[in-house]
């Protein structure tokens, strides 16, 4: 509001609506159901990005990623449609593209992440075309599935930007349901696929880097550690990267393709980068257990906004979610905050059509299965799970708020 208008406050206000937003404000008010909650999130769609990977590959239909995001919500909750632009946390405000401020007791920040495309010189121009494509915009996977079905054989190229980055085995799931639909279809033999990741390993726990060595191996898809997609030239169908090697030195070295999937680099949203929520790294700076801000203790964030050093999957705000809500409702009553998050998150790695390798760890990288099925093998059960029970386990349970979990325990 402006003017001689007070600004519109609220018991909590949640910024936000995607997996980690929703499912903390549905937590709070199915424990406290006259809780005054405001969500702020400008968009109308809510997706359920997982299955992203599996739309690009032909395997899922985009269409069923997708609901209204006002029947993902919680009805009890106001929903403020515009989007944040600034964060004054020593005021207790949150401001919005509208010009109206918002005043909170309790702030929870879960914006999600920005894809960071202009990062790349060139790639936002040439992104749907050219047989240049992305899992991780619902406006393009479905691009990525037309790609393979028209490639004809040639150079596939797929790339993994610097971590930190949402699903951070997604870029590798694509290259292997790529080479396993170019086997059935005949075209292995006439078709080249190179893995290009910035990091210098392919997994970031070490113990699953040997088994998914092996899956790439299976599917003869080369790997090339360190390097990092720096340009795309669309028209000329040529990516450029940049090759660090042990001695630190950067070379840049240029392949064409004929079908490139690209990961984009990914960082906080510049309202939160610019605020005084952040780290050095742009990111919300809170406490990897309670998940409470540093320094505003009145601030708590989850999700991939956030600091906690484990990966950035809807699997982690499954658990982090529960924590949150525990400890926003301790701090609201005056108590301690006595949840704890251990860091556990899993990463379902598609190694072909109809196998999955669970990936299940917590901080440390310290494996935890929740099953006793043995992690590190490749198993059709667990595509089973990951194509049919975990789209309707999240939208009907996990964003709904409820919290009844089977536990996770380390691999002995």
């Amino acid at each position: 509001m402006t003017g001689t208008h007070k600004p519109q406050r609220h018991q909590v206000v949640v910024i936000g609506a995607g997996a980690a937003g929703t499912s903390v404000a549905a937590s709070l008010l199915r424990q406290r159901p006259d809780l005054d909650v405001a969500i702020v999130e400008p968009n109308d769609i809510h997706y359920y990005q997982p299955a992203f990977t599996l739309v690009g590959g032909g395997a899922y239909s985009l269409a069923k990623t997708a609901r209204p995001q006002a029947r993902t919500l919680p009805k009890n909750a106001r929903w403020i449609r515009v989007a944040v632009t600034g964060i004054k946390p020593d005021t207790n405000t949150v401001v919005l593209s509208d010009n109206r401020q918002l005043q909170y007791d309790i702030l929870v920040v879960t914006p999600g992440l920005k894809l960071d495309w202009d990062k790349v010189e060139g790639l936002k121009e040439t992104m749907g075309r050219n047989g240049v494509c992305s899992n991780y915009d619902p406006a393009l996977a479905e691009y990525t599935w037309q790609c393979l079905q028209r490639f004809r054989g040639g150079k596939a190229l797929f790339t993994q930007p610097p971590a930190p980055i949402k699903c951070a085995g997604a870029p590798q799931k694509i290259a292997y349901l790529a080479a396993d639909y170019l086997r059935k279809k005949g075209l292995a033999n006439s078709s080249e696929l190179k893995f290009y990741a910035a990091g210098g390993a392919l997994f970031s726990v070490p113990d699953f880097v040997p088994p998914l060595t092996q899956v790439a191996k299976r599917h003869n898809v080369g790997l090339l550690m360190n390097h990092n997609l720096i340009a795309v030239n669309g028209d000329r169908q040529e990516a450029t990267f940049q090759f660090t090697n042990s001695a630190g030195d950067a070379t840049e070295i240029t392949e064409s393709f004929d079908f490139l999937h690209v990961t984009p680099p990914q960082c906080a949203p510049d309202f939160v980068r610019d605020s005084a929520l952040a780290n050095a790294d742009g990111w919300v700076d809170v406490d990897q257990h309670t998940l409470q801000h540093v320094l505003y203790d009145n601030v708590f964030s989850l999700g991939d906004v956030s600091s906690l050093p484990t990966s950035k999957t809807a699997a982690a705000v499954r658990k982090q979610s529960p924590v949150a809500a525990a400890n926003i409702l301790a701090k609201l009553s005056g108590g301690n905050l006595n949840a704890s998050y251990d860091g556990y998150t899993s990463c379902p790695v598609v190694t072909g059509y109809g196998k999955v390798m669970l990936a299940e760890f917590i901080y440390g990288g310290k494996v935890t299965p929740t099953l006793p099925l043995n992690p590190f093998k490749e198993s059709r059960f667990y595509w089973q799970v990951k194509k049919r029970f975990l789209p309707p386990f999240y939208f009907g349970y996990m964003l709904k708020g409820k919290e009844q979990d089977i536990a996770h325990k380390p691999l002995d």
